[in-house]
């Protein structure tokens, strides 16, 4: 009690007295489904009150308390149900784990070839390591998928790195395997009530062990060493990658969601596997309103799709964004307003009519949904996703905003991607929105992928003049490995220009 008394003495602004009340006593009643004189049991709901006596848990397979604070934010979201009828599964139960592995195993050798988890703030990070995150993998290994990915909804709606002064809450955090094999050799694989009992005490330890913000691991998975690509280190990587939360809450200003991501990417295990989005079915930026669907305007979304399909990670965009569908509507209202009129909405009717496609990016459609194909948004992702299909560097690049090499510009970096297996040597020189010098670079023929204008490098210098907001170039060095960036990509887009 005393360390734990110590230890959540020095987070100022949290609930101190609920979180020492649940650190006081880690040892769990004999049917582990409620800890004694810790977790409340589960909220009195009309529907059902779900308690450790119901004859569903006799073997321990779900937790049963309700959240210590009653909010998202408390840990003890890790060991409670969300609502009444939203029952937890006990995640640290082996014989949960080996369920849930078998049964999304299934999906994967149907075909499946990556899986966005839900809630993953919701299970510790030791249990994921330990149960399902390698075995996951190595199930798609076996189905003959070596290219599986797996994203989580670490969801941390602030905007600091570190989740109101906690590594084990935090984005970052669950993208890194455990350090130490003590964790492994304390956890249990037993499915007695005492043996889950003791994982959940190992959790409880392992919190308190490893959640300083101050002893977390770094990483260059992310950054160019200079301007040179180098083999990321993927050993300690957990196989878990986050979408990037504080990037999304950013998003009402691009710039902001950049500068934030270069000054923090060395917290994840390799940044480069970062999710980014602006709006979800949950949440859209801070600014304007995170509670409704984003209404920044056209300029300002051309400028964010700009950022998320040059810079490092993995653009994801929510469905009728290219159309700016239900801006400004509240995204989730429950049952307190039709569906037609939130952010839910169904986005179908936009897509009604025919569409044949020839090619990338290349198609002809008739109907509404060749309105929607053609709304500026539509057409600048169009011309996006043909530019980072042509460039390597810009799909799994690192980056340098280092001044040594760039300077001037708000939002410009360098990306490269070097794979000798492959023969590909890929180095573009991106700016978003300004423009900016590139210093220190090899000297060859550049072209740029949005507007084709050639510029001969002699002296390891290229300046970009002024472009305006939501414009973008695109230089790439012609080295070899690729094709399709000789001419002008960016074509008919009403912003890359």
């Amino acid at each position: 009690l005393n360390s734990a008394e110590e230890y959540w003495a020095q987070k100022p602004g949290i609930q101190y007295s609920q979180r020492l009340n649940l650190m006081k006593n880690t040892t769990y009643s004999s049917d582990v489904g409620n800890s004694t004189g810790s977790m409340p049991d589960a909220k009195d709901y009309d529907s059902a009150k779900i308690s450790n006596s119901d004859t569903f848990n006799a073997n321990n397979y779900y937790h049963t308390g309700y959240f210590q604070s009653l909010n998202w934010d408390d840990w003890t979201c890790k060991f409670a149900q969300i609502a009444g009828d939203c029952v937890d599964l006990n995640t640290e139960n082996p014989a949960v784990a080996e369920h849930i592995v078998d049964v999304y195993s299934d999906y994967i050798n149907m075909g499946v070839d990556g899986f966005r988890v839900d809630t993953v703030r919701h299970i510790p990070r030791l249990a994921l390591n330990l149960m399902y995150n390698d075995q996951l993998y190595a199930a798609a290994k076996a189905s003959g998928n070596n290219n599986f990915l797996m994203f989580g909804e670490i969801c941390t709606r602030y905007t600091q790195i570190w989740y109101r002064g906690h590594a084990e809450e935090s984005t970052p955090y669950y993208t890194w395997k455990e350090s130490n094999n003590k964790w492994a050799d304390l956890w249990s694989y037993g499915t007695s009530a005492e043996d889950i009992n003791n994982n959940m005490n190992v959790v409880f330890d392992h919190y308190l062990a490893e959640d300083d913000p101050t002893d977390q691991p770094t990483s260059d998975n992310a950054f160019l060493n200079g301007i040179t690509y180098h083999t990321p280190d993927r050993s300690m990587a957990s196989g878990m990658e986050g979408i990037d939360f504080q990037m999304h809450r950013m998003f009402g200003n691009a710039s902001s969601a950049y500068n934030f991501a270069k000054s923090t990417d060395q917290y994840y295990n390799d940044a480069t596997y970062n999710v980014m989005y602006v709006d979800s079915h949950d949440y859209a930026p801070e600014q304007p309103d995170e509670k409704s669907r984003f209404a920044g305007g056209t300029q300002t979304w051309a400028e964010n799709l700009d950022l998320m399909f040059t810079f490092r990670g993995i653009p994801c965009v929510y469905y009728g964004s290219e159309v700016e569908f239900q801006k400004g509507a509240v995204i989730d209202v429950g049952p307190n307003a039709p569906l037609s009129t939130t952010g839910r909405a169904y986005y179908g009717d936009y897509l009604e009519g025919n569409v044949t496609a020839t090619d990338f990016s290349e198609y002809t459609a008739s109907g509404t949904v060749a309105e929607t194909l053609a709304s500026p948004l539509s057409v600048h992702l169009s011309k996006l996703n043909a530019i980072r299909r042509a460039i390597p560097a810009l799909q799994k690049g690192q980056y340098t905003a280092s001044e040594s090499y760039v300077t001037g510009g708000d939002m410009s970096y360098i990306r490269r991607y070097t794979s000798a297996e492959d023969g590909i040597d890929s180095l573009a020189l991106v700016t978003v929105s300004s423009g900016a010098t590139f210093k220190n670079i090899p000297n060859g023929r550049y072209v740029d992928a949005v507007t084709g204008d050639v510029q001969n490098v002699t002296n390891g210098t290229l300046t970009v003049s002024d472009i305006g907001k939501a414009n973008m170039r695109v230089y790439v060095c012609c080295a070899n490995g690729f094709t399709g960036i000789d001419g002008q990509i960016g074509g008919t887009s009403s912003f890359l220009k």
